[in-house]
């Protein structure tokens, strides 16, 4: 297979065209508390998960980076399906790590599989076998897992956290996933019960595009010649800055033209609250841009990334996240009683961007932290 070329341009409208019929299943989606069959039949159809999958495979010849902008705009009309798009996409990418074997056993049937993950170790034990592993374990907030063929799941191996490739027919998905916000991201528990696990589905992530060199062997691409924690995680900042946009969106849609006291297009507090979150969205937006050019700006030489830069990396993700979070509670805030009716979009949007921030990474005190730790002379505290 080869991968057909698509402009950007192209890969946005086709994100776009999708916003109306997602913002009528917005509502099922959160009480499906997954994505629901068509919706997901709609993304293979649009293409729009092959931006992820390696050329080889079948994916898309497109930079990498339009994953991101795709990701913001569906995010407007659906947080949920932004972040399930986000992190299949980013799912396919990661799987050309792996050893040739495992690519295949991925890919082998098509682009379109989908894979879903629970990157820490979890409750989970991996022994030593003849010729591979036996895995064993649960693992938590496993997105898209309903959909997914295939899950990534972390494990220790000699004090080492490995990430694992492992078939639908070797692991259940419990359904656990009665939350407030992401509703319908169906982030799943995954369990597996003594899984055979051959050697070359085992990967040391960290050594991904940094001493490891097999994505970039196989596929020539960008996106493989740089470390992988680099790139990863920017699939979950995505989807903040299309609920911010949604946000803006459906407080400017709501008040537009009204007039008269309280709040309406009139009222100062209303003027001041947009400029201020849309101002907030810009800056996330253009952070996020800029950051994203000047990674790849460095895998097109092969740089070696300082760790005073991916302790910056790490810090702009969670910069960014929380600039997002102001932004729609800013506007939330000043909804009045009717924003928290069901019925209102704006809520929505407030309680997925409240579930979206809840990992460490996207908290100053933890994915800001090591910046400064850096700067200051200091050692980083575990891996960036």
């Amino acid at each position: 297979m080869v991968g057909k070329i698509l402009a950007s341009e192209e890969l946005l409208q086709r994100a776009t065209d999708m916003i109306p019929v997602l913002k009528d299943r917005a509502t099922e989606t959160d009480n499906l508390r997954r994505i629901p069959d068509q919706t997901v039949q709609d993304l293979r159809s649009s293409e729009l998960l092959r931006i992820g999958v390696p050329r080889l495979y079948g994916g898309l010849d497109v930079d990498y980076g339009s994953m991101f902008e795709v990701g913001a705009v569906l995010g407007t009309a659906c947080a949920a399906t932004s972040w399930c798009f986000c992190i299949w996409t980013a799912h396919s990418w990661l799987v050309g790590h792996w050893p040739a074997e495992a690519q295949q056993d991925v890919f082998g049937g098509g682009p379109d599989v989908l894979c879903s993950s629970s990157l820490n170790p979890g409750k989970s034990t991996l022994e030593k076998a003849t010729v591979g592993f036996r895995l064993s374990g649960r693992w938590e907030f496993s997105s898209g897992s309903d959909a997914a063929e295939w899950v990534m799941v972390g494990a220790t191996r000699s004090d080492d956290l490995v990430w694992i490739l492992v078939p639908r027919s070797d692991y259940e998905v419990v359904d656990t996933w009665f939350v407030s916000g992401l509703k319908g991201t169906g982030s799943n528990d995954i369990v597996i019960k003594d899984a055979f696990v051959p050697d070359y589905r085992v990967l040391d992530f960290m050594k991904s595009g940094d001493g490891d060199w097999t994505g970039w062997e196989m596929h020539q691409q960008d996106r493989y010649r740089l470390p992988a924690p680099v790139l990863l995680g920017w699939d979950l900042a995505t989807p903040m800055i299309g609920i911010a946009q949604g946000s803006i969106d459906e407080f400017t849609t709501k008040l537009a033209g009204t007039s008269g006291p309280g709040r309406t297009a009139d009222s100062e507090g209303v003027q001041l609250r947009l400029s201020q979150s849309a101002a907030e969205l810009d800056s996330a937006r253009a952070l996020m841009r800029e950051d994203i050019a000047g990674i790849f700006k460095k895998a097109q030489t092969g740089a070696a990334f300082t760790t005073l830069e991916r302790a910056k990396i790490r810090r702009d993700k969670a910069f960014i996240a929380q600039l997002c979070l102001s932004s729609v509670n800013r506007l939330f805030e000043f909804s009045g009683g009717h924003g928290i009716f069901e019925s209102e979009i704006l809520q929505r949007f407030h309680r997925d961007i409240q579930a979206a921030v809840r990992r460490d990474g996207f908290m100053m005190e933890f994915g800001g932290l090591q910046y400064a730790r850096v700067a200051l002379g200091l050692n980083p505290i575990g891996r960036i």
